[in-house]
């Protein structure tokens, strides 16, 4: 199944997706969009031309694993996805994944103007990776 995830942030938000094997994810861009409408419309455009079946959109919840005003908004904006493009979404937690990202980023010596376009990207990624491995180990994929 091809599944697009994205990484829900004020100003940019990232892209990644996985091929009909679920073997692993890719980047695929970082939307610079702070119109919410103009970037749901965004998503479900790129959902539809990489013939996605399914969206994950990450979670951001609170280390104690409370649900705050962010995590409502990526919830709506998961909602108004499927609205629109008519596709299932699923939320996932997103704990950690911009340190993640972070991580992975300086490994690659990865500075400066770069880091900050690619790094809601490798985010998007590091969703996607955790859904579709979390799917392989309980027999979903």
């Amino acid at each position: 199944m091809i599944i697009l995830a994205v990484d829900y942030g004020d100003v940019r938000t990232g892209i990644a997706v996985c091929d009909k094997t679920e073997l692993l994810a890719s980047p695929v861009t970082v939307i610079n969009e702070t119109d919410r409408e103009a970037l749901i419309k965004k998503i479900a455009d790129i959902a539809t031309e990489r013939k996605a079946e399914r969206i994950v959109v990450g979670l951001p919840v609170n280390m104690d694993g409370s649900h705050g005003a962010r995590a409502e908004a990526c919830e709506v904006l998961a909602k108004d996805l499927t609205e629109l493009c008519g596709i299932e979404t699923v939320m996932r937690d997103e704990r950690l994944t911009t340190v993640s990202a972070h991580h992975a980023l300086n490994a690659t010596n990865t500075r400066g103007k770069k880091r900050k376009a690619v790094v809601d990207a490798v985010s998007a990624v590091m969703i996607l990776q955790d859904y579709i491995d979390y799917r392989r180990l309980n027999g979903l994929s």
